[in-house]
């Protein structure tokens, strides 16, 4: 571990961010969390980047804190060769054991080569672990519901089976992401009832939420809900 490192995240520690921190990943132990804003974090990873530790920090595998493995997230992000890229995403994948490390994982690099990733995100999405389900999802969310659509990703992602939350949760923000950007190929998902209640549901209420969805399709989309008992 860099002393460099501890010493930084250390020195920006806020214990009122700490205990809000806590209660919005609630599945680690709180002890693990600095309490870094993410403004500051964001400035370490910056300045580490070029720190003499930095290459034996990605190899240093479980880190002990949660700031620790967002600073390894920022380190993968700023590689741009997509082969070296992947290597490091997935030596790291099987680390990821919340949702703000996997959410803040977005390697740049592997978006240039879409052909390419889309296999990986299959594979992903196939795995056994939690954050590398979700990491998956995330990815067909991000790089595959504009002009690289195609109508077989909506059911690569309903076809998880795992029932995890925070897999489930982001099957629903990839599907109401998808109804604010592909609605046609999307909306029969919901028509005919092809998702799990729960994310059939919490789709509908995020899209709900959503201001890319008008006012109509809102409408719609209430009258699609899975009422308790039926």
């Amino acid at each position: 571990m860099s002393q460099w490192l501890t010493e930084q995240l250390q020195n920006a520690h806020d214990e009122t961010f700490r205990l809000f921190q806590a209660k919005l990943i609630p599945n680690i132990d709180p002890d693990i969390i600095i309490g870094v804003k993410t403004p500051r974090l964001k400035e370490i990873a910056k300045e580490f980047r070029n720190h003499p530790d930095a290459e034996n920090f990605l190899g240093e595998l479980p880190h002990s804190t949660l700031e620790e493995n967002l600073v390894h997230s920022r380190l993968i992000m700023n590689i741009r060769k997509y082969d070296e890229c992947l290597a490091e995403t997935d030596r790291f994948l099987p680390y990821v054991d919340n949702w703000a490390v996997c959410d803040t994982l977005n390697p740049a690099a592997l978006s240039k080569a879409p052909e390419r990733l889309i296999t990986d995100i299959r594979r992903w999405i196939s795995d056994d672990k939690v954050y590398t389900i979700r990491f998956g999802i995330g990815m067909c969310m991000r790089y595959y519901l504009d002009n690289l659509f195609k109508e077989e990703y909506p059911e690569l992602v309903m076809n998880v089976t795992n029932e995890d939350y925070y897999v489930q949760m982001m099957q629903a923000w990839y599907f109401a992401t998808a109804l604010a950007k592909q609605y046609p190929s999307v909306i029969p998902y919901l028509e005919q009832t092809k998702l799990p209640p729960w994310v059939h549901n919490k789709t509908i209420q995020k899209a709900v939420e959503s201001y890319r969805i008008t006012p109509e399709k809102k409408e719609y989309l209430k009258s699609l809900r899975i009422r308790k008992g039926k």
